[in-house]
């Protein structure tokens, strides 16, 4: 998957559209929830060597929160990876061109509810 069709899918997915909230970056794009402005995917360009591989490749990564249960389900040969530069206890780093789209699809969905507003139970009169 390419980094434009990772944001196209969020785009039809959710209707979020990229922030680019760093100055001077105008690469690393932030997805982020339209109620609570909390974010649910973080997209960037990111050197290979930074997990473990022998090449300094650049590649799009994105960087999701998954709710603890999920950790440990996939792994590298997925193209998913401990979080680059963000807590690993609750963040990965998916690989683009690593991982497939069913991957990436069910990963970025699990990453938006995760994230997303929680509805408290209303209290009964």
């Amino acid at each position: 998957m390419t980094r434009k069709e990772f944001l196209d899918m969020c785009f039809c997915s959710f209707g979020t559209s990229p922030d680019y909230p760093f100055e001077e970056d105008f690469e690393t794009a932030v997805m982020r929830h339209a109620d609570n402005r909390k974010w649910y995917a973080l997209a960037m360009k990111v050197s290979r060597r930074k997990f473990g591989f022998e090449s300094d490749e650049i590649i799009d990564v994105v960087n999701l929160k998954l709710p603890t249960e999920m950790f440990g389900s996939f792994g590298p040969t997925e193209g998913v990876h401990p979080a680059y530069h963000m807590n690993k206890l609750h963040w990965i780093s998916v690989l683009l061109p690593d991982a497939t789209e069913d991957v990436v699809a069910f990963l970025t969905n699990a990453s938006f509810e995760a994230t997303s507003s929680k509805r408290k139970p209303r209290k009964k009169a």
